[in-house]
Formats: C-alpha cells, sequence, structure tokens
C-alpha cells in the first residue's frame, strides 16, 4: 500500500476550484438541455398533462442513488467518479465498464445537445421569418469545437461559464414563464384527446425511461471530485438538492407547453425535434417570445449542458489512463492550464463526429443504455463499498443503502427493457471494445491500486463553514419550493375544472 501511495503521490494532479454552487451547475447544467428541450418534450406530445406523473416517478427513483452517490463521493472524493467507486467496490473490469459507459453517454449527449442547439438557433430567427441556410451538423460541430477550446484553457473559465449559462437559462426561463401566462388554457389539463389515455403499464414505464433521461447526470459532480473544495461537504449537498432542480425545471416548462400548445397538435410535438418551439408556433406565438425561449434554451439550456458534457466525461478518460486501464496519453495534463487536455480534445473531436450522422433519436437511445447501465454499476458498487470496507471513513452516510440499493438496481434495470434494440446492441459492443482495450492495457501497464483515504477531510475555517451552511441552506428552502410550486400548478386545473 505505501508504494501505491507513493505511486499515486507522484502521478499527475488537478487542481480544486470548484464550491457547491459550481457542483449544482454543473450536475444540473449537464441535465437541463437535450433531454428536457427535445425527447423530453415530445413525451408531452405522447401524455399531455399526465406527464407530470412520469416526471415524479423519475424524480423519485433518482432520489436514493443521488444519496448513494453522495455518500461515495464524500468518501472518495477523486476524479472519476464510479470507475473508482466500482473498481474499488466491484472490481477493475466494472469501474472500466462504468467509467467506459459513462464517457459514451456523455459523448451521446453532447452530441444530442449540440443538434439541439442548432434547432434551437434556427428558431430564433424563425421566429422573425428568417430561415438560416445552414446545416444543423454545421452548426452543431461549430459551437463543440468553442466549447472543446474553452475547457482545455482551464477549469476556472468552465466553472464560471456554467455559472454564467445556468443563471442566464434561470433568468431568461422566468421572464418567458411570466410572460406566457395569458398564454396558458388550464381545460387543456382537463380535456385531453382520447388517445392520452391509452398508455398502458409498460408503455409508463418506456415513457418515465426517456423521462429519467432528464435527470441521468444527476451525480456529474462526482466526476470531477478531486477538483472540488471540501468535498466531503459539498458533493453530498448538490445531491442533495439536484433530483428536486431537476423536477422542479421539467415540470414547469412540461406544464406551460401542455397550457400553450393546442390539443390538437399533441401528436406533432410528439414527433418534433423542437418541440416547445412547435407548440408555440401551433399556438401563433411567433415573433419575441419565441425567440425569448429559443435563446433561453440555446445560449442557457444547451450551452450548459454542452459545457459541462464536454468537461466532465474526460475526467473519466484521465483517471482510467492515469490508472493504467487505457492508454496513458491520455493522462496526459496541460502544463500551464492543469486540465486534461488530451482527453477533451479526443472526446470532443469523438462528438463532432458523432452529430455527423444527425440523428437525435439514435443518440438518444444510446445514452439512455449506457446511462442506464452506467448507474446500475454504480448502485452495485456502493453495496460492494459497504460491504468491503465497512471501516472506511463516510462524511455522509445513506441510511437503508443495501436494501434501497438492490430496489433501485432493480427498477433500472426494469428500465432498460424499454430501450431500442439498435441501442442494445451498439452499448453491448460498446463495452465489448472497452473490456479489449482494458485488459490490453492491463497487460502493458500492469495493474495500479486505488488509495483509500486514511485520514479525515481537511475542514473548512468556521467562518468559511457559516457561509457554506448558509449558501446551502437558501438552495435547499428555493428547491423545495420550485418543486411543490410546480406540483400545485397541475393541481390547479382540477381544482377549479
Amino acid at each position: 500500500m505505501e508504494n501505491a501511495i507513493a505511486q499515486s503521490n507522484e502521478q499527475p494532479k488537478l487542481k480544486r476550484a470548484f464550491g457547491m454552487r459550481e457542483c449544482i451547475t454543473i450536475t444540473v447544467g449537464t441535465v437541463i438541455g437535450v433531454g428536457l428541450f427535445t425527447t423530453g418534450g415530445n413525451i408531452v406530445g405522447e401524455m399531455g398533462p399526465q406527464v407530470v406523473l412520469a416526471t415524479l416517478v423519475a424524480m423519485l427513483v433518482s432520489i436514493f442513488p443521488a444519496l448513494m452517490y453522495g455518500e461515495m463521493g464524500a468518501a472518495l472524493p477523486y476524479a472519476g467518479g464510479t470507475y473508482q467507486y466500482a473498481s474499488l467496490g466491484l472490481g477493475r473490469p466494472f469501474g472500466m465498464l462504468a467509467g467506459w459507459n459513462f464517457i459514451i453517454s456523455l459523448v451521446a449527449v453532447t452530441g444530442g445537445e449540440s443538434l439541439a442547439f442548432s434547432y434551437y438557433l434556427k428558431t430564433i430567427f424563425l421566429a422573425f421569418g428568417v430561415d438560416l441556410p445552414i446545416p444543423d451538423a454545421v452548426i452543431a460541430a461549430i459551437a463543440l469545437a468553442v466549447f472543446t477550446i474553452t475547457n482545455v484553457r482551464g477549469v476556472k473559465i468552465t466553472g464560471r461559464l456554467q455559472n454564467a449559462f445556468m443563471f442566464f437559462f434561470w433568468g431568461v426561463a422566468l421572464i418567458w414563464f411570466l410572460t406566457m401566462i395569458p398564454n396558458v388554457s388550464l381545460p387543456h389539463f382537463v380535456q385531453a384527446p382520447d388517445f392520452l389515455g391509452q398508455t398502458d403499464g409498460m408503455g409508463f414505464i418506456a415513457c418515465v425511461a426517456i423521462i429519467w433521461w432528464c435527470f441521468a447526470g444527476f451525480e456529474t459532480c462526482c466526476a470531477m471530485g478531486e477538483e472540488i473544495k471540501y468535498p466531503h461537504i459539498n458533493i453530498p449537498r448538490a445531491l442533495i438538492l439536484s433530483p428536486f432542480i431537476i423536477f422542479a425545471v421539467n415540470a414547469l416548462f412540461q406544464w406551460f407547453l401542455v397550457g400553450i400548445a393546442p390539443t390538437d397538435s399533441l401528436a406533432a410535438i410528439a414527433e418534433s425535434s423542437a418541440p416547445y418551439a412547435e407548440g408555440m408556433m401551433t399556438a401563433g406565438i411567433l415573433g419575441l417570445p419565441l425567440a425569448l425561449l429559443a435563446a433561453g434554451i440555446a445560449f442557457g439550456g444547451d450551452f450548459s449542458t454542452l459545457n459541462a458534457s464536454i468537461a466532465v466525461p474526460p475526467r473519466y478518460l484521465f483517471t482510467m489512463a492515469r490508472d493504467g486501464a487505457m492508454p496513458r496519453v491520455f493522462a496526459k495534463v496541460h502544463p500551464k492550464y492543469e486540465t486534461p487536455f488530451v482527453s477533451i480534445i479526443v472526446l470532443g473531436a469523438g462528438s463532432i463526429l458523432l452529430v455527423c450522422t444527425n440523428t437525435l433519436d439514435y443518440i438518444a437511445s444510446l445514452s439512455l443504455f449506457a446511462d442506464l447501465f452506467y448507474y446500475i454499476i454504480g448502485i452495485c458498487a456502493a453495496i460492494g463499498l459497504r460491504v468491503r470496507y465497512p471501516e472506511m471513513n463516510r462524511p455522509f452516510k445513506v441510511r437503508g443503502l443495501m436494501v434501497g440499493g438492490i430496489i433501485s438496481a432493480i427498477i433500472y434495470a426494469i428500465m432498460m427493457t424499454q430501450l431500442e434494440s439498435d441501442a442494445m446492441i451498439t452499448g453491448a459492443i460498446w463495452c465489448v471494445a472497452g473490456l479489449v482495450i482494458f485488459f490490453i492495457c492491463q497487460s502493458i501497464y500492469g495493474k495500479s491500486e486505488i488509495v483509500i483515504p486514511d485520514k479525515a477531510p481537511a475542514e473548512p475555517e468556521p467562518e468559511e463553514r457559516a457561509k457554506m451552511d448558509r449558501e446551502f441552506k437558501l438552495w435547499t428552502v428555493i428547491s423545495i419550493a420550485a418543486a411543490l410550486i410546480a406540483l400545485l400548478l397541475y393541481a390547479l386545473p382540477l381544482a377549479i375544472a
């Protein structure tokens, strides 16, 4: 173990620069984007006002796994998140599969997000009658290239951009909500087309799985554990809040889409590549309101997801390469910017190649397979860590983890059964390819050990701790209030009907 510690200290390190606010904006920013404003919006077209039930279930099945990740992230604040947890709790091949699937999941999200950005960027121009004559893939590739460059240039830039994009998104969303209130028709919530009530049990599970994709990534900050200040405090706090914030944003936007879009346009919304823009246009809401929505989505939601999705997967690849599970070239750290620049550039290029397919539905299915498989491994890793390392220092500990973990893994496995066969096949091929690379690298570099922290983490000064506590209380009040308001809005039409 002493040799492992010495080796670990000589390996390249990342810089701790994120606080709880960045943990939240990186995590939520990864999620609020392509899912909510594309495939998640399509489910509104399939379920109408009943979509809130699927969204609520998606939140409920995310809460306990988020707490499990809070426990692991606080105890093992490393870059690479689940790769590290699964390597310790289940064995290195499972750790590699977790990291490998996380990478393809967010590469797919990045590709899908860049395409979503192009759709809504064009909508800004369409709002004023201008058809932008540039292919979607070209716009998407330019956006990916820009964010790849900014991520190479340093984690502080990434964090500042993330905060700016998220607060811009929330600011525009609030203005849009207020301007759309006069256009909401409450009868839409109680007078839905007949086909909306025909979803059977398995169909509902399939809808929940798609909506859950809007929550996938709720543990994203764990992947940047090596760059978070006081991770034993900030990571659990961010993960306690993230499912509620994600639910509130999804449910509020879905409520407005149901209320604005004419009921006879729901079928078109279910098939649209930009369902929120589709809903507004069919309702005859054009000009500045449509441009405002599209700008908030494109430059707030989409950009926040692009920034986070390009930032996080390279930390997995970097850590896997540093441990000898992937080619060591991916472990290079930029001498000036202190970022894993090779990993960032390679995965950014991979996302650009993926957008050339211009097939958002396939990208979403592939990402959903990788997400679910990755989370099942992560949940099992939390159970494995409790069994293998019962004495590990756990600054944040979840009650009922063994039973809750088993139930969560079963739920996620059931959702996997609803995926398209093409995504399952591609995902299986991806896993096999990763294992081949892993075992080749192991034979070349040998096996390395993951060092478990053997001392309590450094605590903030009392003044700083008090400031962190106040910030957490404020975020908690806002998050719970927003989630409750969203639920009350869906109950309102029923109460006055």
